[in-house]
């Protein structure tokens, strides 16, 4: 039996913090790097994890290199800092970043790491917390054949439906176009129920009509759980990291010549919320959000609604 590859990982937040465990559990050796969250870290090393002092230091080190954070500025650092992950990059070096990311800063980091004698691999995320917990996320992987089929039983440990999209960067172009939809989604169930509200309808009465509805769908479902049935963890995605992809998906649309009116309407519902302080709660919170600028308490008028 071949052994198994050892692994680093490099963000264990909301997401990272599931996938880590899963690699462990599933027989791997894994250094993590320390984050101002100790929970998450302090919980990975009381499951057989060790921790490195540099992404260097873990680069060389280690086999396969997880990235899991925030945006393309926080992936660039981690590379090309003075202790970044390029400057203890040896041959044979897989850096897999799950980060959703602007993809041209993608290709520019794979050539990077090439030239080190490494493969850089863009596998962006599907679904939430809750699946990377138990280990059935989706993956979008952008890389050659050869280096898919290396590191396949690595995704595995943590990913029940893996997609290869084609080269380097065009996963974290296709979980853009993802997002794109997500966000839009989100806008639009927003902007729905503030409307409803306005006009005499619950929002009960939204979420049962439509969701029993072809109009349906998972993330209707999971959007309406967090913005009617009040459930904050449902969906722990960032009004902050939405508005930024979908700055990083009209700038795509832009570099591809392509007119983009809907998510001009979308960029300015999540950007007016982060103006207004909000960026820090859910995206299903984008509800109470877009229900205040309408004079609409959403939450009150929950209450209402759950009385008949």
């Amino acid at each position: 039996m071949a052994t198994p590859e050892r692994i680093g990982f490099i963000g264990v937040g909301f997401m990272g913090h599931g996938m880590a465990k899963n690699l462990i559990q599933k027989g791997h050796t894994l250094q993590v790097i320390g984050h101002r969250n100790r929970g998450p870290v302090d919980d990975l090393i009381g499951q057989g994890a060790t921790e490195a002092t540099s992404p260097a230091a873990m680069a060389a080190e280690v086999d396969i290199i997880h990235m899991c954070l925030p945006n393309s500025d926080v992936v660039e650092a981690v590379m090309r800092g003075p202790d970044g992950i390029l400057a203890g990059a040896r041959p044979g070096l897989v850096v897999i970043d799950t980060t959703t990311a602007e993809p041209g800063s993608t290709v520019a980091l794979a050539a990077e790491l090439k030239a080190k004698g490494g493969d850089y691999v863009d596998a962006p995320l599907g679904r939430t917390p809750k699946e990377a917990e138990a280990g059935t996320l989706d993956a979008m992987v952008g890389c050659d054949p050869a280096v898919l089929e290396r590191i396949r039983p690595v995704i595995e440990c943590w990913a029940a439906n893996i997609n290869h999209v084609g080269p380097v960067g065009s996963a974290h172009k296709m979980k853009l176009i993802m997002n794109f939809i997500a966000m839009g989604y989100a806008a639009l169930y927003a902007e729905a129920l503030a409307i409803a509200a306005r006009a005499g309808l619950s929002p009960q009465t939204v979420q049962t009509v439509i969701g029993s509805s072809r109009m349906s769908n998972g993330f209707f479902d999971t959007f309406m759980a967090g913005a009617v049935g009040r459930d904050r963890e449902v969906h722990k995605f960032t009004i902050t990291n939405a508005a930024k992809d979908l700055r990083y998906a009209a700038m795509m649309a832009m570099q591809a010549g392509a007119a983009n009116p809907m998510g001009a309407a979308m960029r300015n519902a999540f950007a007016t919320a982060e103006a207004m302080g909000h960026g820090d709660k859910f995206v299903p919170e984008l509800a109470d959000v877009v229900a205040g600028l309408n004079g609409v308490d959403l939450a009150a008028e929950v209450t209402r609604g759950g009385k008949g």
